[in-house]
């Protein structure tokens, strides 16, 4: 089923190898158009593995009205991504439009930079579970959470569940 929704997959180095390709395939499969955006256009960043993947589009190049969805994979990379001020607006913009908020493990990093966490639940990997409470979120220990358009997960094991609230969230808008 083919389908005119965008949906960018944020990108930096050291990310999580599962959490960038698992949701860029899972969501090209439905029929969604999938945009890499890094910190750069047109740079290539490396995984914590070593694998590449292109930014398409840098941060001048994204808009709110231009996409539906976007991906925050974690690794190390969300604690990159949070340092481009244009891209944690870029997320903050996204969630005040009601646009669907997808991260996981250590992205959530990247939604306490965009203070948006403030009285909503959300999950994400153990070890910033303390930056996530004091960003004004009730953080719970759950495979996957979703708190209006905000939808979080802990870590690669719950990639099948967190990519199926991602793709059922996007056929409901």
């Amino acid at each position: 089923m083919a389908t005119e929704k965008n949906i960018a997959i944020l990108v930096e180095n050291d990310y999580q190898d599962q959490e960038v390709w698992y949701p860029f395939y899972r969501l090209k499969e439905e029929g969604f158009n999938v945009v890499t955006v890094g910190t750069r256009a047109d740079d290539t960043y490396k995984s914590k593995h070593g694998y590449p993947v292109r930014a398409q589009l840098g941060p001048e190049a994204v808009t709110v009205n231009s996409f539906d969805a976007v991906v925050i994979p974690g690794g190390w990379a969300p604690d990159r991504l949070r340092q481009n001020a244009q891209l944690v607006e870029f997320v903050r913009g996204m969630f005040h439009a009601g646009k669907i908020v997808a991260a996981i493990c250590h992205a959530g990093w990247v939604l306490v930079s965009a203070d948006i966490l403030k009285g909503k639940t959300a999950t994400s990997f153990i070890a910033i579970r303390d930056d996530m409470r004091a960003a004004g979120c009730t953080w719970v220990d759950s495979e996957t959470v979703i708190d209006g358009n905000l939808i979080t997960a802990r870590r690669p094991d719950d990639l099948p569940r967190f990519m199926r609230a991602v793709i059922d969230a996007l056929r409901a808008t």
